[in-house]
């Protein structure tokens, strides 16, 4: 069994790269990739530079996000120089720059609320304890408390997730926060992750909520091609969604990955290797391009 897609502390996770190692060899996984977002800096972890904890193989990976048709995407890549990844993401993720990007943010989804009519105590949102973590859940938070806004945000009650993907970053929603003008176009970051000795993967393709997940796919490889897509993962474990994008690319000549999309408490229902109960990743997918 692998996991190849969790996050830790260094991006938006709870958990030192140390437990997750603890974890991952508890539940006796074959192969790892801790990929957490903009950033190879879990790698330069001593946990990770001294490794004497996990016995399986680590694949050196991380998660970064992308721009196309206006709308915000996560690209997963693999086999990578951490190195040449951390110079490349100073460029738009620099600890300065990921503060100013969180008050932007911040300021954006206040006014956000005040026009959907949404009740919000500022006193009583938790401040960012690093300049990674993201105020949208912070906000998000605070405003489930009160009744009152369930009514007002329908769908979005159901989860952080679907607020996030449906409205936030919907640019045909009325919550749309335009993140994408902080981000890298997508030609961009395909290029510098092969720059980087990589191999790139669109991440959890059926998370983004799209209305034609597949058309979409075929747009981003008309503008630059992908190694391969995310098909397993706990987005796409229901409703043949995986059987879909296992077609797809192998139709398509693309290599295959997945992943739990562990982020500790943040996302409480995932647990690594197994997702949600129903996630069980056979090596053999990734043997096919390591």
């Amino acid at each position: 069994m692998i996991d190849i897609h969790m996050h830790t502390i260094y991006s938006d996770g709870d958990k030192t790269v140390e437990e997750i190692l603890k974890m991952c060899e508890a539940r006796k996984l074959e192969y790892i990739s801790i990929t957490d977002h903009n950033t190879c800096k879990q790698y330069e972890d001593e946990a990770l530079k001294n490794n004497q904890i996990f016995s399986g193989k680590i694949i050196k990976g991380t998660e970064l996000y992308a721009v196309f048709q206006n709308k915000s995407i996560e690209i997963l890549a693999y086999n990578i120089n951490p190195t040449i990844i951390n110079e490349w993401c100073e460029k738009y993720y620099s600890e300065d720059k990921l503060k100013e990007q969180q008050e932007i943010c911040q300021n954006r989804l206040f006014d956000i609320c005040d026009k959907q009519g949404l009740i919000y105590d500022k006193s009583k949102i938790r401040k960012p304890k690093k300049a990674s973590e993201y105020v949208e859940s912070l906000i998000y938070e605070e405003i489930m408390t009160h009744k009152e806004n369930h009514k007002i945000l329908g769908e979005f009650t159901e989860s952080l997730g679907i607020f996030y993907r449906k409205g936030l970053a919907n640019p045909e929603s009325s919550y749309f926060m335009n993140h994408i003008e902080f981000r890298p176009k997508y030609k961009e970051v395909i290029n510098m992750i092969h720059k980087a000795g990589g191999k790139a993967f669109l991440a959890h393709p059926f998370e983004y909520k799209f209305k034609d997940t597949i058309g979409f796919i075929n747009d981003l490889r008309k503008e630059d091609e992908l190694d391969g897509i995310e098909c397993f993962h706990p987005s796409s474990a229901d409703d043949n969604k995986k059987d879909i994008l296992v077609e797809y690319a192998r139709k398509n000549n693309l290599y295959i990955s997945g992943g739990s999309d562990y982020h500790g408490s943040p996302k409480p229902d995932i647990e690594i290797g197994i997702g949600k109960g129903n996630l069980n990743i056979s090596k053999e997918i990734i043997e096919e391009w390591l």
